[in-house]
């Protein structure tokens, strides 16, 4: 495989994590990357604090009343101010997925990457995660591209679809246009 990577103008191809955030591009992962032992807020006021540039020394005005006022921002955003109390650990998976999400759109990007949002997240909370990330994410103007295998997210909440099969795109357009390619269906669904 080969190709490069051109994000506004820029050829990132090669960059470094911390120069492609520099740009204005975050991720957010499958498995949550979190500070499980610490409280929801705690993880978002690190999160800030890294973001505003503090070094390691930053723990101690982590609670000053500008961080604080961001941080229940953030929190209310992604319907998490409730569990702000709580250890990351013992969120549900969903839970979990927002505040990965609200860590990363703390960094401010431009373009947002999500590797299976709803992983993990039982069928009947799968809709209510998606119907907090993604008004969240509208209303910082985030671009969002995500990975998703569950076709009734993709159906719901994605505005294009590109399907890959061996590493090469066999379908790019409209996500109704993609999902009813026959071509599609067998190499995404395994359909005969």
């Amino acid at each position: 495989m080969s190709g490069r990577i051109v994000f506004e103008g820029t050829d990132i191809t090669g960059f470094g994590p911390r120069r492609i955030t520099e740009l204005g591009v975050a991720r957010s992962f499958q498995i949550p990357q979190l500070y499980d032992g610490l409280t929801v807020l705690d993880n978002v006021l690190i999160a800030i604090a890294a973001h505003s540039g503090r070094n390691s020394d930053f723990w101690a005005p982590m609670h000053g009343r500008d961080d604080l006022t961001k941080a229940d921002e953030v929190l209310a955003r992604f319907a998490l101010r409730e569990q702000a109390a709580a250890t990351a650990s013992s969120l549900p998976e969903g839970g979990r997925k927002l505040l990965d999400v609200a860590l990363s759109v703390i960094l401010e990007p431009k373009l947002l990457l999500m590797d299976e949002p709803t992983s993990g997240v039982s069928a009947r909370d799968k809709f209510s995660v998606m119907d907090t990330l993604m008004p969240a994410l509208a209303a910082r103007h985030v671009t969002t591209i995500f990975v998703e295998h569950d076709m009734e997210i993709i159906e719901r909440y994605a505005q294009r679809a590109v399907a890959f099969d061996g590493g090469r795109i066999i379908a790019d357009g409209a996500v109704a246009n993609v999902l009813a390619r026959r071509d599609v269906r067998r190499a995404v669904l395994g359909e005969e």
